[in-house]
């Protein structure tokens, strides 16, 4: 279990890595070091591969809170997507949905929460010159991507 990266390419203050995650590789940790590793402030990623489990959660606007939806089952990750910022205390933050392919071809769909590798994940990151600011939304009482 070892999280691959390279360097595939840097021009103008834009970096993209590919980042190669194995069995056993829990997501969301392996994503938030690296980004802490090469000390991202603003940057996009998309995936493919596959999970042995994973938690996906929907947030409830009436209640303001996430509801967590186990998925304990091998499914294909169908599309990841996601952030990096910096939230309003200035730390890395990862903003990722992903869309998980069953057996009988149904998909669940969600905010990753968590999501344990099986036998991997492939992701490429853009890391961009201008950095992404999340602020603290009232209405929603979540930390939201402001643009000054």
């Amino acid at each position: 279990m070892s999280v691959q990266s390279k360097l595939l390419a840097e021009a103008d203050g834009l970096r993209t890595f590919a980042i190669i995650l194995e069995t056993g590789d829990e997501v969301m940790a392996s994503l938030k070091a690296f980004a802490q590793a090469e000390e991202l402030a603003a940057a996009q990623f998309s995936a493919i591969g596959a999970f042995r489990d994973a938690v996906i959660s929907y947030f409830d606007w009436d209640t303001k809170s996430y509801i967590d939806i186990p998925v304990d089952e091998q499914v294909e990750v169908a599309s990841l997507t996601g952030d990096v910022t910096l939230d309003p205390e200035g730390k890395r933050a990862l903003h990722v949905h992903t869309v998980l392919g069953r057996r009988d071809g149904s998909a669940r769909a969600g905010h990753l929460t968590k999501g344990h590798v099986r036998p991997t994940l492939e992701v490429v990151l853009t890391e961009t010159p201008a950095h992404l600011h999340k602020r603290h939304d009232p209405e929603s009482g979540l930390a939201l991507i402001r643009i000054p």
